[in-house]
């Protein structure tokens, strides 16, 4: 049996794993953390559960397609409820949206804003869902080596009808007028890390995710996806050390044969980077087998980084659903200081994650989990001083828009940043999502999942292909598993 050593047990990590795994490959995850799950960890403290990253379950048919590979279904590891509605935007005071969950309240809610929206809605939603079907069979799947696998004249052709070379600001903008709306439409691009004047507008793919797959939630937090498909990587006989970081990748003559760790040195036949793959690549191999200069990756647009807090709160919070966006200040200029001029934002938009509205088991009686995101630009100067600042301007407008007082009742509170991204994850930058979708960074244009160098190294995960988020990262590692099958048999 070949020996396969995956660095990282992120989604990506855990599914290339398995599915080696499941082809028979004798397989084997280092992961530098003493807890699996990369980003979408969890810690406990004083009695509530935080999941430390991914909060929003989408495209609930991805996580159905990886388990229905192994006969498994998503309901034999963890329970899914959606939540209606789905989220709330706070646009400003005594002014929000509950998007419900129902297509025909959201079609009366459109209508009701703005007379008329409601037909042009069907049609954005029906482009929609057909740019998520082609979107999710013909491109995502694609290993994306070679421009010459998107050279097909059916593919061709729906590069034109999935609007591939239209922005999606200005996609929305032609169908819709009213701000709050079109807010509504463009949030979800901000997942694949970019302002949606540079997403390609075949990502309102996202949109037929959000607003008619719906949003959902595992019972017991995000982790429990982690908790199941890592049993099912167990009962496939993978094998997960943890608490051991990698330390240099053994390349001699263009072939890796060993990885080495601060605990000791594995023997590997192939070898699949499930961490950050500008850490892989530049710190873990000799410098004759890099793919990339370190002027590329400079180059290259990442998506943001965020400031996180995790509060425990004494008493139950009103006004609050599972998932709110507080959009009360200008998303253009934010998004500014996020990716044009860098800088810790002067009046930056937030999101509020309050899981225990709908699983009471993730904090005590009577007392709430409340997980707070501020997207940032990366690579900017992480100080406690700056963290400290950015929680009572976030807190001092939470509550306002809420109208009841939060920070008195706060008994834990642990914040992170850039600092802890690159600690813990090695992430490029501290980034917190990957690398961003604009068109120049899609498909073939991303970094690629095989190295050219090292014939025998893989990459997955969100600094490749198909992209960031935690759908993106389980379809990853099935993509680099059935390249690495095609190629060396086990």
């Amino acid at each position: 049996m070949k020996k396969v050593i995956v660095i990282g047990s992120g989604f990506a990590g855990i599914a290339s794993a398995t599915c080696l795994a499941d082809k028979g490959y004798d397989v084997t995850i280092i992961e530098k953390n003493e807890v699996p799950g990369g980003r979408a960890r969890k810690f406990e403290a004083e009695g509530f559960t935080f999941d430390m990253g991914p909060s929003w379950y989408w495209m609930p048919d991805v996580f159905e397609s990886y388990f229905s590979l192994f006969g498994k279904k998503v309901s034999d590891y963890y329970e899914l409820v959606r939540l209606d509605p789905s989220y709330t935007i706070f646009f400003g005071k005594n002014d929000k949206l509950d998007i419900p969950a129902s297509l025909e309240e959201l079609h009366q809610m459109f209508e009701e804003i703005e007379p008329g929206s409601s037909a042009n809605l069907k049609k954005f939603l029906e482009e929609a869902a057909y740019k998520y079907e082609v979107g999710i069979n013909e491109f995502v799947f694609k290993p994306s080596r070679s421009i010459f696998e998107f050279a097909d004249w059916r593919v061709i052709k729906s590069l034109f009808r999935l609007q591939m070379f239209q922005s999606m600001s200005s996609h929305v903008r032609k169908l819709f007028k009213n701000e709050k709306l079109i807010q509504l439409l463009e949030f979800p691009v901000l997942f694949l890390g970019a302002t949606p004047q540079k997403t390609p507008a075949m990502y309102s793919l996202m949109n037929h995710a959000d607003l008619v797959l719906g949003t959902w939630y595992p019972k017991g937090g995000m982790h429990k996806i982690v908790e199941g498909m890592l049993a099912l990587a167990y009962e496939k006989g993978v094998k997960i050390q943890l608490g051991e970081e990698v330390k240099q990748i053994i390349v001699p003559n263009g072939h890796a044969t060993e990885v080495v760790t601060e605990k000791g040195t594995y023997k590997a036949d192939i070898i699949v980077g499930g961490a950050d793959y500008n850490h892989v690549e530049q710190q873990l191999l000799p410098d004759r087998s890099k793919k990339y200069k370190p002027k590329y990756w400079d180059k290259r647009t990442m998506a943001p980084s965020s400031l996180l807090f995790y509060l425990g709160v004494d008493k139950k919070l009103k006004n609050l659903h599972h998932h709110n966006l507080f959009f009360d200040e200008d998303f253009g200029q934010h998004a500014i200081e996020i990716y044009e001029d860098p800088q810790w934002p002067s009046k930056p938009l937030f999101y509020v994650c309050c899981p225990s509205v709908t699983d009471p088991s993730v904090a005590p009686e009577g007392k709430e989990n409340v997980f707070v995101l501020i997207p940032l630009a990366p690579d900017l100067e992480d100080t406690e001083e700056l963290r400290e600042k950015y929680y009572h301007l976030v807190m001092d407008r939470l509550e306002d828009l809420t109208e009841q007082n939060v920070r008195d009742h706060v008994i834990y509170k642990r914040s992170y940043a850039h600092k802890d991204f690159k600690k813990d994850y090695h992430a490029f930058k501290g980034n917190a999502y990957g690398l961003a979708n604009t068109l120049m960074q899609t498909a073939f244009l991303k970094p690629s999942l095989k190295s050219n160098k090292v014939s025998n190294l893989y990459y997955t995960g969100q600094l490749t292909t198909p992209g960031p988020g935690v759908p993106p990262s389980l379809i990853s590692g099935q993509v680099v598993a059935n390249e690495i099958y095609k190629e060396i048999k086990p």
